[in-house]
């Protein structure tokens, strides 16, 4: 089978991770546990999430040339990404991300994204030629959102699936969603997209159902413990969640949106294709940490025909 050609422009940031009883209230100082400095970023972590489950995956990033940018790319070369598009520049730092984990995994994390706001239209553009190339191609908002326009614009000029992972989320010019074929917001993102509070009570397929009015053609809500909710042109359809033991929840959108991109580029329907990135996501929760929880292709599968029956009950 030849391998599905994904191109992400997205974001590298470091992440420094630390476990504490509770999250922390302002002026408060704790004693924290296993502390772990490694590589994030929402576009290299589903830069490397779609390289292991098999897929050409391609990055246009913009890293600094400190020594954390190091880190990048040593992973990409042990990850096999193809970094033709990662570029370096000394105006800024290397993005840098602070994560606190609670005791049920729950997280709350900082960012300064340094370099990544660079990226713009141009910056876009000189990966043109890989893009043209692409079966898949996503985009994060944790690079400016003139960049993540032009990325999903030039996936839909050269026939691309394109796919906006909305985090995090801000308000967007409605025009953005012309050229987006999916939509990946979380409960909390799908609300900032409509301008509302991250805790607005209107239901998710009612907000859902919003967007799609504003131009996406297809709306994939990640729901946590509970699954994903599709809607379409033809389809109101809730994925059931597989259920596991949550040690980190931190990977688990860049897990899933990776999956779902994947099984979107060899040929999946929808259905399916959010069924593998549900996988990708609940096996991301089981382990601390988010390059170390991003699952490996036969571990998705094995999980992915489990799945089938007991929790799908999918017969055939």
């Amino acid at each position: 089978m030849t391998k599905p050609k994904i191109t992400i422009v997205g974001s590298f940031a470091v992440g420094l991770t630390m476990r504490a009883p509770k999250l922390p209230i302002f002026g408060e100082t704790m004693l924290g546990t296993d502390f772990d400095m490694g590589p994030g970023g929402k576009g290299s972590n589903q830069a490397v999430a779609t390289a292991r489950l098999g897929a050409k995956s391609s990055l246009r990033a913009i890293l600094g040339t400190d020594k954390l940018a190091g880190i990048a790319t040593d992973l990409y070369a042990a990850e096999g990404v193809d970094t033709e598009f990662v570029t370096s520049q000394s105006a800024r730092a290397t993005g840098v991300g602070f994560i606190i984990l609670n005791d049920k995994g729950e997280n709350f994390i900082i960012l300064d994204m340094g370099t990544n706001e660079l990226m713009d239209a141009k910056s876009v553009d000189i990966a043109e030629a890989r893009i043209a190339e692409s079966d898949v191609v996503m985009t994060v908002l944790e690079v400016p959102t003139e960049a993540a326009s032009r990325a999903m614009e030039l996936g839909r000029k050269h026939g691309a699936r394109t796919i906006l992972n909305p985090a995090p989320a801000r308000a967007l010019p409605p025009e953005i969603f012309a050229s987006v074929d999916y939509l990946t917001p979380n409960e909390s993102e799908l609300r900032i997209l409509l301008g509302l509070p991250a805790d607005d009570p209107r239901s998710s397929r009612e907000l859902a159902a919003e967007l799609r009015r504003q131009g996406v053609r297809n709306v994939v809500v990640t729901l946590g413990r509970q699954g994903a909710l599709i809607l379409t042109d033809d389809l109101d359809q809730m994925v059931p969640a597989v259920p596991v033991d949550v040690v980190d929840t931190t990977g688990a959108g860049d897990a899933f949106n990776s999956g779902f991109a994947v099984a979107l580029a060899e040929g999946r329907d929808i259905v399916n294709a959010v069924r593998f990135g549900v996988v990708c996501g609940a096996i991301a929760c089981t382990k601390l940490g988010v390059i170390p929880s991003l699952a490996y292709r036969a571990e998705a599968d094995a999980m992915y025909e489990k799945a089938r029956n007991s929790v799908w009950k999918d017969k055939t």
